[in-house]
């Protein structure tokens, strides 16, 4: 089974690019975090303080680990928590 992560954040006013940025850094390391398939970051064309990531991770630990890791690197920069909403199934890992 696929553990699929959606971590929503608003950005503080005048904080969206700072939050990206930080966002964006997490981008590369995430790819190689084990279990880890997918780690995408959106931000919405409109709203550009709305930010979102998509991961897809082939067990709870990967994600666990990840999280502890990168907790912190927002700290400051949101208007509120991040949403975070957890989801099992998909595809699977990929072969």
């Amino acid at each position: 089974m696929v553990l699929t992560v959606v971590v929503r954040y608003q950005a503080r006013a005048g904080r969206q690019d700072l939050l990206r940025t930080e966002l964006e850094a997490l981008l590369e390391p995430a790819a190689e975090w084990p279990g880890c398939l997918a780690y995408e970051l959106y931000v919405d064309p409109n709203r550009p303080e709305r930010m979102a990531v998509f991961e897809e991770w082939s067990c709870l630990d990967g994600w666990e680990h990840h999280r502890r890791w990168s907790a912190g690197r927002t700290a400051g920069l949101l208007a509120r928590p991040a949403a975070v909403r957890l989801q099992y199934g998909g595809r699977g890992p990929a072969t």
